[in-house]
């Protein structure tokens, strides 16, 4: 594997870990895509640092977990606002 992938990988799961995340908001930042932020924790992390992967796993997992919440909220939001609007 080359090394600023490598580097990449272990950047992006810090950067997961320290701001807690969504992969969303990391590709983001990276400027890159989703599926690459994933396919960089899931696959070419485990390779390279098994423990930072799981733990950026876990964080990536809690959110998952939480996404129906907040699509929720921020459609909640939306319709606030278009009522407001009117």
């Amino acid at each position: 594997m080359k090394g600023y992938i490598e580097e990449r990988a272990v950047n992006i799961a810090n950067y997961i870990i320290e701001e807690n995340a969504t992969v969303r908001q990391t590709a983001k930042r990276f400027g890159i895509s989703k599926s690459t932020v994933h396919k960089d924790v899931t696959e070419r992390l485990m390779q390279i640092n098994p423990a930072l992967a799981s733990q950026a796993r876990r964080v990536l997992d809690v959110n998952k977990s939480e996404r129906h919440i907040r699509g929720g909220l921020a459609t909640k939001e939306k319709y606030l606002h278009q009522k407001g609007v009117m």
